[in-house]
């Protein structure tokens, strides 16, 4: 893989190698016409796929604008609406080509979501602590998926004080009593914690975030599937296929 081109709306006419830090320069300049640049790399032979990394609002235009460059789409934006994967995944369909969207690219992340769907099963009480080293929206999106995959099996979490609503509980997710608390705690890494418990047993899965690069793995693993993506929207996450406690089946799944 290479890198082909770089749209953003900051740093243009600057050489995408020298903004990302790397030794030498790729010589390929930051561009604002996202139009400009995918007409320019489909002139090319090569299989081309673009990372959509900017906003939720933008991301329906842009992937429609890929597609109609016979490219795919690698999308990952934090707070995407379903109603926005709605209309891609129609708009996709129509036109035979995949896209995929990414909750996260953490590798880390999606199996501790596995871990927590497979302990869900043992477990009657369920809370999730974060910690991040800056102010942002929270629950993080992280923190909420894991919740939401929890909430769909059918099971009620924390029986005990499911309805009270003291500040200092958490913030329950769903209705089926996954409590969430989050922490700023600047130079902490990205953390992510879920706790079971049942008498006499704790169990707990933590996930931690040094670095970014800790997303490339994800990130190349999504271009490598999406290309083989034909008029679907896939969403990258680890969900349990069956609702049987003695079942290991785990699969990709799509909305």
């Amino acid at each position: 893989m290479e890198v082909a081109g770089a749209i953003d709306s900051h740093s243009v006419g600057e050489d995408i190698g020298m903004v990302c830090d790397m030794e030498q320069p790729l010589e390929i300049p930051v561009m604002s016409d996202l139009t400009m640049v995918l007409g320019s790399i489909s002139q090319s032979k090569a299989r081309a796929v673009v990372i959509d990394f900017t906003d939720a609002s933008t991301v329906y235009d842009n992937v429609k604008q890929a597609t109609a460059f016979g490219m795919r789409s690698v999308v990952y934006v934090p707070h995407i609406q379903l109603e926005t994967v709605s209309a891609l995944s129609a708009f996709c369909d129509k036109a035979s080509m995949g896209c995929l969207i990414a909750p996260t690219l953490s590798i880390g992340s999606i199996l501790l979501q596995q871990a927590a769907i497979s302990a869900s099963f043992h477990y009657k009480n369920v809370e999730i602590v974060e910690s991040r080293p800056n102010a942002r929206d929270f629950p993080s999106p992280d923190a909420t998926q894991i919740a939401n995959n929890l909430s769909n099996l059918g099971q009620i979490y924390n029986r005990e004080d499911i309805s009270t609503d003291v500040k200092a509980r958490g913030q329950v997710l769903g209705e089926d009593g996954v409590r969430v608390h989050s922490m700023v705690l600047p130079g902490l890494p990205s953390s992510t914690t879920v706790y079971f418990s049942r008498p006499g047993e704790v169990y707990s899965i933590k996930h931690d975030i040094t670095d970014v690069q800790s997303l490339m793995p994800g990130l190349i693993l999504a271009i490598r599937k999406v290309v083989h993506l034909k008029g679907r929207i896939w969403c990258m996450v680890w969900k349990s296929s069956c609702r049987d406690p003695n079942c290991s089946l785990t699969s990709f799944v799509y909305c």
